[in-house]
Order: C-alpha cells, then structure tokens, then sequence
C-alpha cells in the first residue's frame, strides 16, 4: 500500500530511540524526510548515520518552550515544507501516585504535558489543509497502570486535549490523533520491568515490536489515513478490553 509519503516532512519527537524512532524509520522507508528530536546528541548521531540526508537532527527538550519553533522552523530551512508532527516524549517517573513528589508532577506537567500541547499548537500553526498531528499517548488512556501513577494522571487528560485539537483545527483540514501503544518491547517497557515475564491478558500471546507501532504511526500521519481524525488507535495485541 502506497501511503503517499513521499517527499512529505514530519516532525518527530523523541524520534532517536524506542517508539518515536520506530516511526522515524517507518517513515523514512516510505519516502518522507523527518526532523527528529531529542535530549542526547549522541542518540541523534546514530539517527544520522543510519538515515542519512533523509532525516534532520535537533537536540530539544519537550519542556523547552523554544524547542517547538526550532523544530518547525528546522523542517522549513532543511527541507522546504511541513506536513505534520508525531509528539512523542518519554515517560514520567515509575511509582504509584501516593509516592510521587509536587516536583515529580510538575516536571512530569512540563514535558509530557505542556510540552506535547505546545508542539502541537506551533506544528499546526504551520500545516495546511492535509496536515496531521498524531501523540505517543499510552494503553494508561483507557486502564491504569501499575506503578505507572503520574502517567495514569496525564496520559488521560493528553488523549482528551488532542480529541479537542481534532475539532479545533479540523475545519482547517488538519487531522489530530492519538496512538495507545500497549507492550511493547522497547527500552522504557525493559527499565519498568514491563517487559518481564509471559505475555499475560495480551490475546495475540505475545510482546510487540516497536516496528509494528512505528507502521501504524506512519499510517495515521500519512494522507492514505485522510478521513481519521479524533481518534484514539491502540497498538496493543488486543490487550485494551474496552471499546
């Protein structure tokens, strides 16, 4: 299936490694040119050297509230164009709700929360009609996690703000999503211990693959997803028992 990427341009967050980098890939391989970002130059280089010129590098920080101008003023000067954003951040700190600091939450506001919203306000101040804007949310949306409190606070509220981005910028042909990423095995679900142990309560028996996730992000950026919008799409095996 052609997704008709071709020589669009993207944004993507926490694009050099896990999830994000998955869709940075996924991308890529269909043709699209990508500015990523990320807090370690580092990872960033590895980005580089294995995509090449197809793929722009910038070392921001969510909470900056200057990343996000960088970021679409970057997809402009590199590559001429923006079409949309995938706003992935990494995940607050594990623990249970009871145990996490005013900091913690603060911090965890800061860049899982004002930081998305505030890239998502800039990217879509530069789309046209055609534009797509999708978050890295969580399985947490609709179930909580265990251990996961300060994610089980804002991944809810995060799916809600981007269901009404959808019908803010939807009269501007401006499509918002969400993505509902369930086990997937990726650093972040190693270092939470997630990843442990068999794949109960998943009925595909078994773990995902951050390729897998990647497909299904590139799909819902790319213009062959052009009457989905509003929507919340897991990528968990089935896991999610709700509608």
């Amino acid at each position: 299936m052609d997704l008709g990427l071709k020589d669009r341009v993207y944004v993507v967050t926490g694009g050099s490694r896990g999830l994000g980098r998955a869709c940075v890939d996924a991308l890529v391989a269909d043709g699209a040119r990508v500015v990523v970002s990320g807090r370690s130059a580092e990872s960033l280089a590895v980005v580089r050297q294995a995509l090449g010129e197809s793929v722009a590098t910038v070392v921001a920080d969510n909470a900056d509230p200057g990343a996000a101008a960088v970021l679409v003023r970057t997809a402009r000067d590199t590559f001429g164009r923006l079409d949309g954003a995938l706003v992935s951040v990494g995940g607050p700190p594990a623990g249970t709700v009871a145990e996490a600091t005013d900091e913690q939450w603060r911090d965890a506001f800061e860049s899982v929360f004002l930081g998305a919203v505030r890239l998502a306000r800039e990217v879509a101040a530069a789309l046209t009609d055609g534009g797509s804007i999708a978050f890295v949310l969580s399985s947490s949306v609709k179930s909580p996690i265990l251990e996961l409190g300060i994610s089980n606070g804002l991944r809810p509220g995060l799916a809600m703000t981007a269901k009404a981005l959808a019908d803010e910028y939807g009269p501007r042909g401006i499509r918002v999503n969400g993505l509902l990423p369930g086990r997937l095995l990726t650093d972040r679900m190693r270092e939470t211990g997630l990843g442990d142990g068999e794949p109960t309560g998943i009925p595909l028996r078994r773990y995902g693959r951050p390729a897998e996730f990647g497909s299904v992000a590139a799909f819902l950026l790319s213009p062959a997803s052009s009457y989905v919008s509003g929507a919340m799409v897991p990528v968990d095996g089935g896991m999610l028992r709700s509608l």
